[in-house]
């Protein structure tokens, strides 16, 4: 059995990475501390320099009390975060994820660390103007909506660079491959772009969210915003539509007309009304044919003669 040897760059490992909840209390508990702090601070400082002009001893002491209170009220406001509503804070100590905030409102995080803030609300973009070729080989310009969210907060700032970027450039490669894999327009029964809606979109949103899972982002909705020929051939392409739609409807109206002339025969035949050879059978199809497909009114002509 052969082995092939992977190719120089495609077997790059991505970060294993899942979000986890950070510690946090509530931030009246860090209030409190942080103006239990500030007042050590000041009494220290003050009760310092009292004893300073007296020449008192322990001035020393209370003068690194007050400098300690101060540097432990720095800590401590510094630690406390509001969370707006749709908004969370994802925490790294020295550069380690620690984990994630969701609770909104004033939280008390740990000290010296590092808060970023990632947006969980629903957001959408429309992709830039694209020119494809769809299936059948014709350039097609499309572009979607896409309405997505983030659910991982870790793997959306860690796991790619820019998970904004990503996924508008994996949304447009998504695109891409769907809109060549089915044809602009067809007959019933056949999946198309400009018919099968639904089902296209079903196939964009689960390829869109098969790319961008690894950001951490769920997708909620693509839908096709813009769909037309380009304009090199939109002209020529109208044109095949008008014809086929020209076509179809002779079709139906000869299959009517032939349908109709049936019946007027047996009709006819069946009630005895004339008796009718081939030559005037002919002579009355032809007739009855001129009459239903013909575009204009007919002028009807009455013969007062014999047929031969």
């Amino acid at each position: 059995m052969t082995h092939t040897q992977p190719s120089p760059g495609m077997n790059a490992s991505q970060v294993d990475i899942d979000e986890r909840p950070a510690w946090y209390v509530n931030g009246a508990i860090g209030v409190v501390l942080l103006l239990l702090t500030i007042a050590i601070a000041v009494a220290a400082i003050i009760t310092a320099a009292l004893n300073a002009e007296s020449n008192l001893p322990l001035t020393v002491g209370f003068g690194v009390l007050g400098g300690l209170a101060v540097i432990a009220s720095l800590i401590v406001g510094g630690s406390l975060a509001m969370i707006q509503p749709g908004q969370t804070r994802v925490v790294q100590f020295f550069g380690a994820y620690v984990g994630t905030v969701r609770r909104t409102g004033l939280v008390w995080l740990r000290p010296l660390t590092l808060r970023r803030s990632v947006s969980v609300r629903v957001r959408n973009f429309e992709t830039s103007l694209l020119k494809v070729n769809d299936l059948g080989g014709n350039p097609v310009d499309v572009a979607a909506i896409v309405v997505w969210q983030v659910a991982d907060t870790a793997k959306a700032l860690f796991a790619v660079d820019s998970y904004t970027q990503f996924i508008a450039t994996q949304s447009e490669a998504a695109l891409r491959h769907v809109a060549q894999s089915y044809p602009y327009d067809g007959p019933d029964g056949v999946l198309t772009l400009r018919g099968s809606t639904d089902e296209v979109a079903a196939q964009l949103a689960d390829e869109v969210a098969a790319r961008i899972t690894v950001a951490g982002v769920e997708v909620l909705e693509v839908r096709i915003s813009h769909l037309a020929y380009s304009s090199e051939i939109a002209q020529a392409m109208l044109q095949r539509q008008q014809a086929a739609a020209v076509v179809a409807a002779r079709t139906l109206i000869v299959d009517g007309a032939v349908g109709m002339v049936e019946m007027a025969l047996t009709k006819l035949n069946e009630r005895g009304i004339v008796e009718l050879d081939e030559e005037r059978k002919a002579a009355m199809v032809s007739n009855l044919l001129v009459v239903l497909c013909g575009d204009s009114r007919v002028s009807p002509v009455v013969n007062t003669g014999s047929l031969y």
